[in-house]
């Protein structure tokens, strides 16, 4: 089993930057062979993929949902088992709750649907007002 923590969200102005946090643990748990992702969920709309990448044995290959690309970025850290997504430039629209979900996987090719990632965190909320 693998647990994920989201932490970071907030209430931010259109315009301004937030930087989400998500710290995975378990047993016998290797976190440099996971894919990680976020995606999010507004209110009445189904998740929808944010970012995502691949494990770093494959490369750490990093994709993004073109609403978000050049105004997110996803990083990660091996030695604390974290994954990070700093959002800037933020959006009205970019108001969700935010999930951090992960994927045991060693292959190179990126997931984009949230049914992929069989772990994923209690989300944490972003609001952006205009």
């Amino acid at each position: 089993q693998v647990q994920l923590v989201e932490s970071g969200g907030g209430y931010v102005q259109a315009g301004g930057s937030l930087r989400l946090s998500c710290a995975a643990s378990g047993r016998t748990f290797t976190f440099s062979n996971y894919a990680m992702a976020w995606f999010r969920q507004a209110p009445g709309k189904e998740r929808e993929f944010v970012a995502t990448t691949t494990s770093s044995l494959s490369g750490g290959n990093t994709v993004f949902a073109d609403s978000v690309k050049g105004r997110f970025i996803m990083s990660r850290d091996n030695t604390k088992n974290t994954v990070y997504l700093h959002m800037h430039s933020l959006k009205p629209e970019n108001t969700a709750v935010y999930y951090c979900e992960a994927s045991f996987s060693r292959g190179t090719v990126p997931k984009y649907v949230t049914y992929e990632y069989p772990y994923w965190g209690q989300g944490t909320q972003v609001t952006v007002s205009s």
